[in-house]
């Protein structure tokens, strides 16, 4: 349970940081908005690092049993709990993008992480999270039908980059559980599927991104287009991570084979 709560954190905020491009456009301050989303990213890592040993020491312990052919229902519930975080992730977007506008405007003036987290602990920061709950616009749902100026292509390489990114650590440790005497070699094995993921990322997926946030700031592109366009992406992540589940299997029978012809 521990492990599935920290991957709902983990994707949650990997989610969320689509909003950071938003906020970036609507208050000018692309770099301080990265800047002060770098505090919840580290709350991400934070869980993530937790996450990964907890996990690794139910698998070597399944393996000293013997019963390690047996955890692919964890597994199974791991990528069910990145697709249910990306959703949430997904849905708290508004609210997100109206605290971090906040939270650097705050930044701006301050100029102190300290001072901003003190702030947003504070009676008055706490009013202002409650003011920026926000749901999702049933007319911003219903503009997502149209297609128009949608980069399909970008959509459907972020779909495939997620489920890559989502499943390639857990196909190399459930491989690892397939091949427990080669599990270190297969450990190390899940760069094949995420590095993949990682060039599609480089070279065509965050080049877009970023093109098309200097086309908003240079008046070529509304707003509105752009955060559609972020939308229809974060739609391809939710996508992906429902793909990871038929990839699981193969990807670690792969990793395995690599594994013992290496």
């Amino acid at each position: 349970m521990l492990v599935l709560i920290l991957t709902v954190i983990i994707y949650i905020i990997s989610t969320l940081s689509y909003s950071v491009r938003i906020v970036g456009v609507k208050t000018g301050r692309i770099a301080v908005s990265s800047a002060v989303f770098s505090i919840f990213a580290l709350i991400s890592r934070t869980a993530n690092s937790i996450q990964a040993p907890l996990l690794s020491k139910k698998i070597e312990s399944s393996i000293r049993i013997g019963n390690a052919e047996n955890l692919l229902y964890i597994f199974r519930w791991i990528l069910f709990s990145t697709t249910a975080a990306t959703i949430i992730g997904a849905l708290l977007m508004p609210t997100f993008i109206k605290m971090l506008g906040k939270a650097v405007e705050s930044f701006s003036i301050n100029r102190s992480i300290p001072k901003l987290l003190l702030h947003a602990f504070s009676k008055s920061g706490i009013e202002q999270f409650k003011i920026s709950v926000t749901k999702p616009k049933k007319e911003n749902l219903l503009q997502l039908k149209s297609l128009k100026m949608i980069p399909k292509k970008i959509i459907l390489l972020n779909a495939l980059a997620s489920s890559a990114l989502t499943v390639g650590s857990l196909a190399s440790l459930y491989a690892g559980c397939l091949n427990p005497e080669l599990r270190t070699t297969c450990s190390n094995l899940s760069s094949l599927i995420t590095g993949m993921a990682t060039l599609l990322m480089v070279i065509f997926i965050d080049p877009y991104v970023s093109i098309l946030t200097d086309d908003v700031i240079k008046g070529q592109c509304t707003e509105l287009q752009f955060s559609r366009c972020i939308i229809f992406i974060v739609g391809g992540l939710i996508a992906g991570t429902i793909l990871a589940q038929f990839l699981l299997v193969p990807a670690a029978e792969v990793i395995s084979f690599i594994a013992q012809v290496i």
